[in-house]
């Protein structure tokens, strides 16, 4: 079993919003039945998540303010695709070392996916990381605007897994990144999870 790429016929499409990191689109789809409907896309230029392990079994998340939804959440580092062309392993490692002011020896992929394919376009590849080396404070990376807000934390994979069941942690690529890494451990191992560079078709590199 596998999703399949299809694109019905859009007889007409009309830009309805262009903002810094989204944009909005109607797009006028001919339905199989013949008729046509009318369906809004929110384009998004997609993003990388990493999953940060220490020898520890430790998970490395930094506390964010996300103002769409009105919380704090606790989150693995997390970017934009937003460079063109721009490789999404390169795009994690960046990612890692700006917000979790860490580097990492050994990278895989733990899990593709779409955030929200009834309203958007954005698609999200997450990684887990190991082989960790903290980056010196002199070299660090100095975030603006909510990233100059956050705080970094190291939780137990285990109790990140709890809290997750228990309904107190929300934010989608922890909650996919964790759970994906829960299943690969219970399943084939870790070391059977896709190299770093595997092919990615939602986002070509």
């Amino acid at each position: 079993m596998r999703d399949q790429e299809e694109r019905w016929p859009v007889e007409a499409s009309a830009s309805i919003y262009k903002g810094r990191v989204i944009g909005l689109r109607a797009d006028t789809l001919r339905m199989p039945d013949g008729q046509t409907a009318v369906r809004e896309v929110v384009e998004h230029p997609g993003a990388v998540s990493v999953i940060a392990l220490d020898e520890e079994d430790r998970v490395l998340v930094v506390r964010q303010y996300r103002h769409p939804v009105g919380h704090r959440l606790w989150e693995p580092p997390a970017g934009l695709l937003d460079v063109p062309g721009e490789n999404p392993l390169h795009a994690a490692q960046r990612e890692l070392y700006e917000e979790g002011h860490h580097r990492a020896s050994d990278w895989r992929v733990l899990v593709d996916l779409f955030t929200s394919p009834g309203t958007t376009e954005e698609a999200i590849r997450i990684y887990l990381a190991r082989g960790l080396t903290e980056v010196p404070d002199g070299e660090r990376y100095v975030g603006q605007h909510e990233e100059a807000d956050m705080t970094i934390a190291w939780v137990p994979f285990e109790e990140l897994v709890r809290l997750i069941l228990a309904g107190e942690l929300h934010n989608p690529t922890l909650v996919a990144g964790v759970l994906a890494l829960a299943a690969a451990r219970a399943g084939d191992g870790v070391e059977a999870l896709r190299p770093a560079d595997a092919p990615w078709p939602q986002r070509p590199f």
